[in-house]
């Protein structure tokens, strides 16, 4: 589940944790992704459909919506996201395929576009963005969104956070004062403003917010 501070929308949710709806024509292939779901901690249910028309009887309990490769698009399509309670929309394009149809020209809501044969991993990365508001994919993939609005996945850090300052970044995501991370840690407090320091220059945030933020959408903070 996420912590305080980082439960947004999800939070208003009437169930403990995520409501995804596969859209998928084939069912071997429903059955693979909900596998792949169903395995995420965050995900409470798994409802799938072979059509998006099929999926407007899923669409209003629904959080995030999965779309594979090979759903026909239909006219409405935008309208429909827009005008329903999801939290976003999660697309999936085949490596070396052509750009999905589906892919929107303009976004009102969090996006996220993964290769099909994606690890469990950046599933799970695209899950959390998309729970906390967050559009996440490849830069070729999603060239709709702006660069503050998406982060590449494969893109790592420079200066990559340390096992100390990813804890820290952990606690600071639960809302958790500098006081509170020091007793955590066992370690005294300059030792945590030095460590806090460190995450905004390495991860190029001017403040807590942004710092955390910026470690979602990159998988660093565990939701």
């Amino acid at each position: 589940m996420l912590e305080d501070g980082l439960q947004g929308q999800w939070d208003a949710r009437n169930h403990e944790g995520l409501v995804v709806c596969i859209v998928a024509p084939a069912p071997a292939l429903q059955a693979g992704l909900r596998s792949v779901l169903t395995s995420l901690e965050m995900v409470d249910r798994v409802y799938t459909a072979s059509s998006l028309e099929e999926f407007e009887i899923y669409r209003s309990i629904t959080d995030i919506v999965c779309l594979s490769p090979g759903i026909e698009p239909i006219t409405n399509f935008e309208e429909m996201v827009d005008d329903s309670s999801l939290l976003g929309v999660l697309i999936l394009v085949s490596e070396g395929g052509e750009r999905s149809s589906l892919i929107p020209d303009s976004v009102n809501i969090a996006w996220g576009i993964l290769p099909l044969e994606a690890p469990i991993e950046q599933f799970e990365a695209a899950v959390q963005a998309i729970a906390v508001g967050l559009s996440i994919g490849k830069p070729s993939a999603i060239s709709f969104l702006s660069d503050e609005e998406a982060i590449d996945l494969d893109d790592p850090l420079i200066d990559p956070l340390t096992d100390r300052e990813l804890e820290v970044l952990q606690l600071l995501a639960q809302g958790k004062a500098n006081k509170q991370i020091a007793l955590d840690l066992a370690i005294s407090e300059h030792t945590v403003k030095f460590h806090v320091s460190s995450i905004y220059t390495k991860l190029g945030a001017a403040n807590r917010t942004e710092a955390v933020r910026l470690g979602v959408r990159r998988g660093l903070v565990l939701l």
